[in-house]
């Protein structure tokens, strides 16, 4: 089956293989004659990206390259990005890549208009309307990776080096103004970084499924982008090339993003602040800690979930029906069922657990844990200590 269409919600959106040639006509609609392609240095090392570079060249743009980027971004990455950026007196930002690249990008196309720190646009309060929006960069957006969502938010994950924290930056014109979503792009990812990212994603649909605001249109999105995760994720694993199974994955990446408007939750409370200590993969620190949170949430979630497993058309409709398949769809594709597993202890339980309440993610948790109550999900997560019957 092959898919080509042109969505423009939540932004204009272009989906289907070799997409990707459209780029350059893209930039030069948006008046770009400059433009800065913003990519991680792994991407940066693929004969795919100097491909994306040259063509872009060849349609008569100046197109540069700049990818000095972490696999958790820092203040100081998006600093040398924006001195790139003006130094090299581009017009334009490409972001290209997975979810850090993406968030670094469009964190640059902000920065390159401001002349306050990157952190006076924290998204708490009305920290957003500190921002001088005239001058800032137009952005396009192409994942490579289907996980975060990025390429549909409005809004960059970037790590304060100093405290040690991951803050949320925001402002609406962050949302990039066209986004390519090309399964070709994603065909040589790993099993591994597959399987991590695809989980990301679930963990953007299911939280925001579970979080108690009203937004019933992202609920709806959430629904089907779960459902999307259970029937094309295991098969993006398992065949790397199967273009089906990757479209699909780009597609629930983005839904997930779109419908975390409702609220995200305590994975990703706990999962900031570890991302942040110790540089661990997002998508596969909101893996690890999916069931434990989803157990912690189960007074209020369980009638929620039960409707799920029914949509889902799992054959146990019940709660604990719904945690042992998210347990066996994570031991198919190789996730662990600790945070051991990935070489995280318990040593800093109660720290984590008051930077867990602070994250501004534990504002969409179905229930308000206490900081005492978040330390006790990361030590089950750390010691595999899961009771859910």
């Amino acid at each position: 089956m092959t898919f080509s269409a042109n969505w423009n919600y939540p932004t204009n959106v272009k989906v289907g293989a070799g997409r990707i040639a459209e780029l350059a006509d893209l930039c030069k609609a948006m008046g770009m004659h400059a433009p800065l392609l913003i990519t991680d240095p792994g991407i940066a090392a693929l004969p795919m990206l100097q491909k994306v570079v040259d063509t872009v060249h060849s349609s008569g743009l100046r197109c540069g390259l700049f990818s000095a980027i972490k696999a958790n971004p820092t203040g100081e990455n998006v600093e040398a990005g924006v001195a790139f950026f003006l130094d090299n007196k581009h017009d334009g930002v490409i972001a290209f890549g997975g979810g850090s690249a993406l968030d670094a990008a469009k964190a640059v196309a902000l920065m390159v208009a401001q002349n306050r720190p990157i952190w006076d646009f924290e998204d708490v309060g009305d920290n957003w309307t500190r921002v001088k929006s005239d001058g800032m960069a137009p952005v396009i957006a192409v994942p490579t990776t289907a996980g975060t969502g990025s390429e549909v938010g409005r809004a960059s994950v970037i790590t304060d080096q100093v405290q040690h924290l991951k803050k949320i930056i925001f402002h609406p014109r962050m949302l990039p103004e066209h986004v390519i979503l090309d399964p070709e792009l994603t065909v040589g990812l790993p099993k591994g970084i597959t399987a991590a990212t695809g989980m990301d994603a679930l963990s953007h649909n299911l939280e925001a499924f579970c979080s108690p605001f009203y937004h019933p249109m992202a609920a709806g999105i959430a629904v089907e982008g779960i459902r999307l995760v259970k029937e094309y994720l295991p098969k993006a694993v398992a065949d790397g090339t199967d273009l089906e199974a990757r479209t699909q994955m780009l597609v629930c990446s983005s839904m997930g993003a779109t419908a975390f408007q409702k609220g995200l939750g305590g994975m990703h409370a706990l999962a900031h602040p570890l991302g942040a200590l110790y540089d661990a993969h997002h998508g596969m620190l909101n893996a690890i800690l999916m069931p434990y949170v989803l157990n912690a949430n189960r007074a209020e979630i369980e009638e929620r979930i039960k409707r799920l497993a029914r949509y889902l058309g799992l054959s146990d409709t019940s709660f604990e029906g719904f945690l042992v398949w998210i347990l066996g769809l994570r031991q198919e594709l190789g996730i662990p069922h600790t945070l051991t597993g990935i070489d995280i202890p318990d040593t800093d339980a109660e720290k984590i657990g008051t930077l867990a309440t602070k994250d501004p993610s534990a504002g969409g948790n179905p229930i308000t844990f206490s900081a005492s109550q978040y330390q006790q999900i990361f030590t089950d997560a750390v010691n595999g200590s899961l009771s859910y019957s």
